[in-house]
């Protein structure tokens, strides 16, 4: 799955192919999604019955480290790579409840996104939506910093929040965050977490069913080393790397999950 990513430069919206976001989006119980992501997702669920849970819980997942960052270590500027569908809350809802003029600059590049994101945030001047690939990070710290909108001099959380299994090997994530690293102040924070699976045939099953279904734009399930990778050189916060459903839960309604063949595996460093 994907909070929402596409690869290469933003094309028409093409119904008739499932898009990572799409599916997201019905696994959260959106309506800006087609037949065949329904498709693809029923596929879906058969090899990681609990998928729909694990989306869920990925979403909370994420209102609640942005909360944190807001609330607890005084962020006031993020960059949300893979942004996805408008959901509510999104994060600069959930920032700026916090911090009224916190500033929230959205990256994706999968057209629906791009689309549907544009538009609704239109209206809040503390929103900036950034067309772009998540590995060009010169071009999107170059949009995000034009006209002071995101001030890199100063702290700045930069989330990747279910997106980084959507790169390829070859797409070098590590590199992807060792070159955003170089542009974060002090007191700044890495938000990361992605698909993993202990089970060797899950992690092939759910690639496959991905990559086939969407184009072969997406990458892969990785294992917890890769992501642990990710985060060499950090400062990782308690309670450290771990299923994000268990990522300071804080309340006892979230769902849990039935099954756990797959799991949203991260966790938040300080730079």
């Amino acid at each position: 799955m994907g909070s929402g990513y596409g690869h290469g430069p933003s094309h028409a919206i093409d119904t008739s192919i499932p898009s990572a976001a799409r599916m997201y989006d019905l696994l959260l119980g959106g309506t800006l999604n087609f037949e065949a992501d329904k498709l693809a997702c029923e596929e879906l669920l058969l090899t990681a019955p609990s998928i729909g849970d694990l989306a869920v819980n990925n979403r909370w997942f994420l209102q609640r480290v942005v909360r944190f960052l807001a609330r607890e270590c005084g962020i006031k500027q993020f960059l949300d790579h893979g942004s996805g569908l408008p959901t509510e809350p999104n994060v600069h809802q959930v920032a700026q409840e916090v911090w009224g003029d916190a500033r929230v600059a959205y990256v994706d590049n999968d057209p629906i996104v791009i689309a549907y994101g544009r538009t609704s945030l239109d209206v809040n001047s503390g929103t900036r939506f950034i067309d772009a690939n998540m590995t060009d990070t010169d071009r999107i710290i170059e949009e995000a910093s034009a006209g002071g909108f995101i001030d890199f001099t100063r702290p700045v959380a930069a989330l990747f929040v279910s997106v980084i299994h959507c790169l390829k090997d070859s797409e070098q994530p590590v590199e992807m965050i060792r070159r955003l690293r170089e542009h974060l102040a002090p007191g700044s924070y890495l938000v990361i977490c992605q698909l993993v699976s202990d089970d060797e045939s899950v992690r092939h099953g759910v690639t496959e069913l991905m990559r086939r279904g969407t184009e072969d734009h997406w990458g892969r399930v990785r294992e917890r080393k890769d992501v642990r990778s990710l985060f060499d050189g950090l400062t990782v916060l308690h309670p450290y790397l771990v299923d994000v459903t268990h990522w300071r839960p804080d309340s006892e309604l979230r769902r849990p999950q039935k099954t756990h063949e797959v799991i949203e595996f991260g966790g938040v460093a300080r730079v």
